[in-house]
C-alpha cells in the first residue's frame, strides 16, 4: 500500500528518487482529500443532528452546545485520528519527516482538546447562568480558573512531546528547578494566585466600578488577566493595576451600590453654633406657615404646653421645661422634605441626623438613597436637595458656617 504509486512510476521509467517523491505527494493529496471529506461529513452530521435536537426539545442545554460549537469541534477528532494513523504510510520513505509531521499532528491534537474543553466550559458557563439560583454567582471567574488549569496541563503535555522527555520526568525536573522558576516568574505566579482568589471570592468582575486610590484608578474594570487589571477611568484614561494588588491592598468596589435599589446620599450642612436658639410662641407661629411642618408644630406646641402646665414649669426662662429649638425644627423639616422627595427611595433608610459638634459648627447630615443610581442623575438629585436646604436655612433663623473668604461650605462626610 505504501508504494501503490511508486511501483507504477518505476514501471513508467522514472528514477527511484523521483518516484518516491511523487508517490509521497500523491498519497498526501489522497489523505488530505479523505481527511477533509470525513471532517466535512462528520461535522455536517453532528451539527445538523444537534441543531434539529435543539429545535425539538424544551431544554436549552443543546442550544447552548450548538452555540458554543461543541459538535463542530468534536467532529475534528475522527479526521485527526485518520491523519495520525495513515501519515506513516504517506511518509514511508521519509522517516525523518514522518517524525516531525506526527509530532505536529499530536500537538494539534492537544490544541483540539483544549478547544473542546473551552467549548464545554463555555457551555457550562452559559447554562449555569440560566439557572436562577446561580445567576448571582461569579460563574465567569470559575470558568476562567478551570481554563487556566487546562492551558497549563496542555502546555506541559506539549512541552513533554516536543522535548521527548516523559511527562513524569519533566514534572520532576520542574520541581528541582522550582526555586529558579519562582524567582523568574514571581509576578506571573503572584498574578495567577491572585486571579484564583479574585475569582473564587468574587472580589472583582469585568464591568465593576472600582476606586483604587493607591494607583489613581476610579472607573470601570475592562480586563482581568494573570498579571494586570485594566481600569478605564471616567476621564477615559486607562489605569493598569497588578492583579495581586487586589488581594494585598485595599480598594473600593461599587458593585454593591449598583446592585442595590438606591445610591447613598451622605452629606451634611454645618450650622453655626451661635445661631441655634429656643423658639418662642411668635417664632413657632411664624414657622407654621411652612406647609411641611405646620401640622407637626401645632401638635408639638400643644404637647409641650400641656406638659409644662401640668408640671408648673416656670417659663420666664426658656431653658426651663420642654421647648422647641430652631435647629430641631429645621432637622424635622429636612426629614419631612427628604421623605417626600420623588427621587428618594422610600423603601431604604431615610434619616437626617445631628453629628458631633465641631469647631466649624454642628453638622446636620442627610442619610438617604436616591432611586436613580446613574452618576449624572445622582449628582443632580443631590444638588437639588442641598440647593433647597441651603436656601431654607434662613427661614429658621439659622446660619451655615463659612470661612471669611471661602463662602458656604458643604462637607462630605
Amino acid at each position: 500500500m505504501e508504494h501503490i504509486v511508486y511501483d507504477y512510476l518505476l514501471e513508467a521509467g522514472l528514477t527511484e528518487t523521483l518516484a518516491k517523491y511523487l508517490n509521497m505527494i500523491a498519497l498526501l493529496i489522497a489523505l488530505l482529500v479523505v481527511v477533509f471529506l470525513v471532517d466535512f461529513v462528520i461535522r455536517k452530521l453532528l451539527v445538523t443532528a444537534f441543531t434539529r435536537l435543539a429545535s425539538k426539545t424544551k431544554s436549552i442545554a443543546d442550544d447552548i452546545l450548538v452555540k458554543n460549537k461543541v459538535p463542530r469541534n468534536v467532529a475534528h477528532i475522527v479526521p485527526l485520528i485518520i491523519a495520525i494513523k495513515f501519515i506513516p504510510v504517506v511518509l514511508y520513505d521519509f522517516s525523518y519527516l514522518e517524525n516531525i509531521v506526527e509530532k505536529g499532528l499530536q500537538l494539534f491534537g492537544i490544541v483540539l482538546t483544549l478547544w473542546i474543553v473551552r467549548s464545554i466550559l463555555q457551555t457550562l458557563r452559559d447554562f449555569f447562568k440560566t439557572i436562577p439560583g446561580l445567576k448571582d454567582k461569579p460563574i465567569d471567574s470559575y470558568i476562567q480558573v478551570f481554563m487556566i488549569f487546562a492551558w497549563v496541563a496542555g502546555f506541559m503535555f506539549a512541552f513533554a512531546l516536543i522535548s521527548g522527555v516523559p511527562l513524569l520526568t519533566f514534572l520532576a525536573a520542574l520541581g528541582t528547578a522550582s526555586a529558579v522558576f519562582i524567582l523568574v516568574f514571581r509576578d506571573t505566579i503572584l498574578g495567577f494566585v491572585a486571579s484564583i482568589q479574585v475569582s473564587i471570592n468574587d472580589m472583582v468582575r469585568i464591568g465593576d466600578w472600582i476606586t483604587f486610590e493607591k494607583y489613581g484608578a476610579d472607573g470601570t474594570v475592562t480586563e482581568i488577566n494573570l498579571s494586570t487589571v485594566k481600569v478605564q477611568n471616567f476621564d477615559k484614561t486607562i489605569t493598569t493595576i497588578p492583579t495581586y494588588a487586589l488581594i494585598s491592598d485595599s480598594f473600593k468596589n461599587w458593585r454593591g451600590m449598583e446592585e442595590a435599589d438606591g445610591r447613598r446620599i451622605k452629606r451634611a450642612l454645618k450650622i453655626k453654633l451661635d445661631s441655634v436658639k429656643y423658639l418662642n410662641d411668635n417664632d413657632i407661629d411664624g414657622l407654621k406657615k411652612i406647609d411641611l411642618i405646620s401640622a407637626y408644630l401645632t401638635q408639638k406646641q400643644s404637647d409641650i404646653n400641656d406638659f409644662n402646665a401640668a408640671h408648673n414649669i416656670d417659663k420666664s426662662l426658656p431653658i426651663n421645661g420642654r421647648n422647641l429649638t430652631n435647629l430641631g425644627v429645621f432637622r424635622k423639616y429636612m426629614q419631612t422634605y427628604i421623605e417626600g422627595h420623588s427621587a428618594i427611595n422610600k423603601d431604604m433608610i431615610i434619616m437626617v441626623r445631628q453629628l458631633e459638634p465641631t469647631a466649624q459648627g454642628v453638622p446636620l447630615q442627610i442619610y438617604a438613597f436616591s432611586s436613580d443610581k446613574r452618576w449624572q442623575n445622582y449628582e443632580f438629585i443631590m444638588a437639588d436637595i442641598f440647593d433647597h436646604m441651603i436656601a431654607a436655612v434662613a427661614y429658621f433663623d439659622l446660619e451655615i458656617f463659612e470661612f471669611p473668604s471661602d463662602g458656604i461650605q458643604i462637607v462630605n462626610e
